[in-house]
């Protein structure tokens, strides 16, 4: 069975610090690239950050660039992403997805590319 188990998430207040993590299962990780998405309400869902699990090339939306950290750890099929500098604005609940990586994911990747998709986590960002 295919699971992607986001967990990490929590309070914070602005400009400290989270580390998310996605546990995948039941699918070669690293075959795929994987992506962070986050949905704040009333917003539409983004994708913020991509690595691809086989060679480690990642990319950022220009929202996070320089603040948040995508890593991934194949012995743990796991993948991260460092939350720094936190703004009120980066509250959201927070998705992994996982796409092939043939496709070599970027922010830009359609969605409906991405095959297997987490639960959320809730990120809250205190001011």
């Amino acid at each position: 069975e295919v699971q992607l188990q986001a967990s990490g998430g929590g309070l914070v207040q602005a400009g400290g610090s989270l580390r998310l993590s996605c546990a995948a299962h039941g699918f070669t990780f690293d075959d795929f690239d994987m992506s962070w998405f986050r949905q704040a309400p009333g917003k539409e869902r983004e994708a913020i950050a991509c690595i691809s699990v086989n060679d480690g090339t990642t990319d950022y939306a220009e929202s996070v660039k320089g603040r948040f950290i995508i890593s991934s750890d194949s012995t743990k099929t796991t993948v991260y992403l460092q939350m720094n500098s936190l703004k009120p604005e980066d509250a959201a609940n927070y998705y992994c997805a996982a796409v092939s990586g043939i496709l070599s994911a970027e922010v830009g990747t359609t969605q409906s590319d991405y095959v297997y998709w987490g639960q959320g986590t809730l990120v809250t960002v205190s001011s």
